[in-house]
């Protein structure tokens, strides 16, 4: 048994029916030619011919000190493959709408905590020879990075390779270090013992940091966000829009305006929310502010060994939705995420993680019924970025055509866009709660409208 780290259990403890804690993605992919009907079941049963699962993908929740709310992993000896990767199929007549519907109503229901917190869904009957993976791991477990990285693992760049290890499976076939099953409550004392003083040491600094922060109003700050139809109450059924964009296009743009890739993607997201929210009657009079996450593993990270868990912090970037100009947006959104990086490079990596949470403690209010409708939030959305494969990927000979990234909903946080990068495209996954924003998928159109805008301006 290992205790949990603070990082990682925030995402038990904040969970609920209405708010499941898990990521995950939706993988499109073609059939290799001469592939007959029962292709994707020879698949499926190729899976479950491994039966050595890796160390991650055995790891499950208990608590062992239940009295101080902590929470540790202990390892499954017993897991039902069967259990965790299911074959599915689409109603006719087999469309992506289908798809999406189906990859909603999958990432509304919660893990069960009693088994590893991960789940895969092969489906059939798609349209045009072609089929989908959702799959879906708790952000206790691993966080969007890892996930895309195991991912990864399990594809080739070789359509004539067949019979590559799923991602559950390490690459030499080995299932890992065990990580002390049953170790001894003094142990389990010490360890949390060790992160006390760990945190006591490091807080005053975090909080001396933020303070000078606050001072001097260098960066976007929290609380700073205005009320809007974005931060309400949230019920637990989700709805799903995904669609893939040239990254030429956001490249050409971003060379010729001297910003970030990123800062391009945030421009775009900016000028689709202006209109959605004008559409709706909506657009607060101030700037809309996104939360950021920054990932704060080394460069050298890789998830192809026992590696997961959650290394992220948090930036906020104002949005400067209230702008009518493309170019001047892009121009306040690229200034803005200039000194929230800097800020980012002032800090040590766990000052920085400590400043995160201070960013993202007021959504433990957002849990009391009625608050989210009466406080401003911290921040208005979630944009996360998370780099995929730059090659083209397949999976026993089928294509991987796109990997649309599916993340979590908080109270009084009703949208998210996850974006990920794949052989050249920019692949968007636009979720949000069904109950609160009409016409989710109109945010789709918006978004090919605001990169049209900003290639015009600049």
């Amino acid at each position: 048994m290992e205790l949990m780290p603070p990082t990682e259990s925030v995402f038990l403890l904040g969970e609920s029916r209405e708010h499941p804690m898990h990521v995950g993605g939706l993988q499109l992919f073609r059939k290799p030619e001469g592939a007959g009907p029962d292709y994707l079941s020879e698949v499926y049963q190729e899976m479950l011919g491994y039966p050595d699962v890796k160390r991650l993908f055995r790891r499950r929740p208990q608590r062992p000190l239940p009295a101080l709310g902590s929470w540790a992993w202990a390892e499954d000896s017993t897991l039902d493959l069967e259990y965790h990767v299911r074959l599915s199929a689409l109603p006719r007549p087999g469309r992506v709408r289908e798809l999406l519907a189906l990859a909603s109503r999958l990432h509304g229901s919660l893990l069960d905590r009693h088994r590893p917190l991960w789940e895969m869904h092969l489906v059939e009957g798609l349209s045009d020879d072609r089929f989908a993976i959702y799959s879906k791991v708790h952000h206790a477990l691993a966080d969007g990075v890892t996930a895309i990285r195991q991912l990864r693992d399990s594809l080739s760049t070789d359509p004539a390779e067949r019979g590559r290890p799923p991602m559950w499976i390490s690459a030499d076939g080995q299932q890992g270090t065990k990580s002390g099953v049953g170790a001894h409550p003094i142990t389990l004392a010490r360890t949390a013992a060790s992160m006390l003083g760990e945190f006591t040491r490091t807080a005053p600094a975090g909080l001396r940091v933020a303070t000078e922060v606050l001072r001097e109003h260098t960066a976007t700050l929290p609380m700073q966000a205005p009320k809007s139809i974005l931060n309400v109450g949230i019920g637990g059924a989700r709805r799903f829009a995904a669609q893939s964009w040239p990254g030429e296009r956001l490249r050409t743009v971003s060379k010729a305006a001297r910003v970030s890739v990123n800062d391009v993607v945030l421009a775009m997201c900016s000028g689709a929310l202006r209109q959605y929210l004008t559409e709706q009657a909506a657009l607060p009079e101030d700037p809309l502010i996104a939360m950021v996450p920054i990932s704060m593993r080394a460069p050298s990270y890789s998830a192809r060994g026992e590696v997961g868990g959650n290394s992220i912090g948090t930036g906020l970037c104002d949005l400067a939705t209230e702008e009518p100009d493309p170019a001047q947006r892009l121009r306040r959104i690229h200034e803005s995420m200039r000194r929230g990086k800097q800020l980012a490079t002032e800090l040590t990596p766990l000052q920085f993680l400590l400043f995160s949470g201070l960013v993202i403690a007021p959504l433990s209010w957002a849990m009391i019924p009625g608050v989210p409708e009466r406080t401003k939030p911290p921040f208005n959305l979630i944009i996360s970025n998370v780099p995929g494969p730059r090659s083209t990927q397949y999976l026993n000979g089928a294509r991987l055509e796109g990997i649309y990234p599916m993340s979590l909903l908080l109270d009084g946080q009703a949208l998210n866009i996850t974006l990920t990068s794949y052989a050249g495209s920019i692949e968007f996954g636009v979720l949000g709660c069904r109950r609160s924003l009409p016409s989710l998928q109109r945010i789709l159109t918006h978004l090919d409208t605001a990169l049209t805008d900003l290639e015009q301006a600049v």
